[in-house]
């Protein structure tokens, strides 16, 4: 007998996508997950932007000059968003795996998210005018 069924498998993993049944919790789970996602990505992207330090300040000046760009600097505070949310995340997770808080995590979700949302505008301001 065959228990795998792979339509029930499927309308698994769309459900996952299906915003109308997330909690509190879920929305946690995700977050954490696409910032670590974005974060090991921007690892490999920064290890290969360093490599054109091997070129000397021929190669890294040009560089330097296109990262000052309104763009990139929006992904500066996507990258700061992504630490923050992550790390916070993180933070609420071992704290609470070390038996802190553990009946308070919706509560310490909402005001560690809401502390990086200060944080995130406060270093927004000082990416953009400093």
């Amino acid at each position: 007998m065959n228990l795998y069924r792979p339509e029930l498998s499927r309308l698994r993993f769309l459900r996952w996508f299906d915003f109308r049944s997330w909690r509190l919790g879920m929305l946690a789970y995700i977050l954490n997950r696409v910032t670590a996602l974005g974060l090991v990505l921007y690892l490999y992207i920064h290890l290969v932007v360093l490599t054109t330090l091997v070129g000397g300040p021929a190669s890294w000046d040009p560089f330097v000059a296109i990262v000052r760009s309104p763009f990139f600097l929006a992904l500066d505070v996507i990258l700061l968003a992504g630490l923050l949310i992550h790390g916070l995340n993180g933070l609420r997770v071992a704290l609470t795996g070390f038996g802190y808080g553990v009946r308070a995590q919706k509560p310490l979700f909402v005001a560690l998210m809401i502390f990086a949302a200060i944080v995130l505008v406060l270093g927004a301001v000082k990416i953009f005018t400093g």
